[in-house]
């Protein structure tokens, strides 16, 4: 502080005593926009009336257990207003500190949302949003906005399966609507330059129907590698999702491209783009039996194959999220009844959905669990 500020201060003190000081001290700081000091005056200010020690103002240390509830909630109150004058001025990783302190994003998380998805931004911002889950959606659109779409694959693939299903449907939705149109452009582009006189803003497929040349000699118009990721995180897709048709777009042209492009996944998705076909078909309602048909006729028989549990665990998870809960729950019991929980499946829940207490009961009985079977009695009953 200046030392006009600080001789106001020995004044004060001199004349008026150490609340008026306490109080000349928080006017000065909130007028010279120092809020980091600011917090601990206002801290200070309550210590003093309580008779406190004044030199750790932030210590619950020394706060008498009397009082420790009241100095937590007025500890709260102030980070609160301090991380929202820090958010008035435009300062999102100071004012986080704060408000991660009290385990309240939803303040940051709402200025995050607010910034253009365009706008160049901090790398703690996009950190705070993304990496610690403030605004993970947000936080992926300003990534790729200044990293670009190779290393926001990267990033994205490297967290995906740990973010929460509607997080990874969000993340999803935003790198789909990316390479589609970054592909789309590059493909509109190769065939206006052999067919000048075609029609300009033609989906993908329409794009690429009937025109093996665009293929021919190994020819591709993105990354390989991003579309094959891109095209993975679309299954985490919501069923009534809009891009759904662009995933299933993009996986349509994979399956044009030459074979040794054509990256082999883990089952049922060895056949990567073939088999993601029908899985986006399934959920788009687009001859959904044949799709789902597709899935069934790769499960095998021995229910301890790896190979055989993860077919299942795709199987059921698509199953579910069309509803058809029965099903799902049959192949869950045959394939996944010992190895469920490591693909994060819960056959008690399944059984709960379709109403299948009295298998919930025998499973639980099997497996001497009485707190399952207890469930299934009573929601049974029920």
């Amino acid at each position: 502080m200046s030392e006009q500020t600080l001789d106001e201060l020995e004044t004060i003190h001199r004349t008026q005593g150490a609340a008026a000081t306490v109080d000349h001290l928080i006017s000065a700081l909130r007028a010279e926009k120092r809020f980091h000091p600011l917090f601990d005056a206002l801290l200070m200010k309550k210590r003093l009336e309580w008779g406190l020690p004044l030199t750790r103002p932030t210590s619950l240390k020394d706060v008498p257990d009397a009082r420790r509830d009241e100095f937590e909630r007025f500890y709260i109150e102030k980070a609160r207003e301090v991380g929202q004058l820090l958010l008035s001025e435009g300062s999102i990783p100071q004012a986080w500190n704060y408000f991660r302190a009290i385990n309240e994003p939803e303040a940051i998380a709402a200025a995050i949302e607010a910034l253009p998805d365009n706008e160049s931004v901090e790398e703690q911002v996009i950190e705070i949003a993304l990496f610690n889950g403030v605004a993970p959606v947000k936080g992926l659109k300003l990534f790729l906005a200044s990293h670009g779409t190779c290393s926001t694959i990267t990033a994205v693939d490297q967290q995906f399966l740990q973010l929460a299903p509607e997080v990874r449907a969000g993340c999803a939705r935003v790198m789909v609507q990316k390479l589609y149109g970054d592909l789309r452009e590059n493909v509109q582009h190769d065939v206006l330059r052999r067919q000048p006189m075609t029609p300009p803003g033609q989906l993908l497929r329409e794009l690429i129907a009937g025109r093996e040349a665009l293929f021919a000699d190994d020819s591709y118009h993105i990354d390989v590698s991003h579309l094959n990721a891109v095209v993975r995180f679309g299954r985490a897709l919501d069923a009534g999702s809009e891009e759904l048709d662009l995933a299933l777009q993009l996986a349509q042209y994979g399956s044009r491209l030459a074979p040794q492009y054509q990256y082999a996944g883990n089952p049922p998705f060895d056949e990567f783009y073939p088999a993601h076909i029908q899985f986006f078909k399934a959920l788009l309602g687009q001859d959904r039996d044949e799709a789902l048909d597709y899935f069934r006729k790769k499960l095998g028989d021995d229910v301890a194959d790896t190979d055989t549990q993860l077919t299942a665990y795709v199987l059921v998870d698509l199953l579910q999220r069309l509803g058809k809960n029965d099903e799902a729950l049959e192949i869950a019991c045959k394939h996944l009844a010992e190895s469920g929980e490591e693909f994060g499946l819960s056959l008690p829940e399944l059984c709960a959905q379709a109403g299948r207490f009295d298998l919930l009961a025998s499973l639980s009985r099997d497996r001497n669990d009485a707190v399952h079977y207890a469930a299934a009695l009573i929601g049974a009953k029920k």
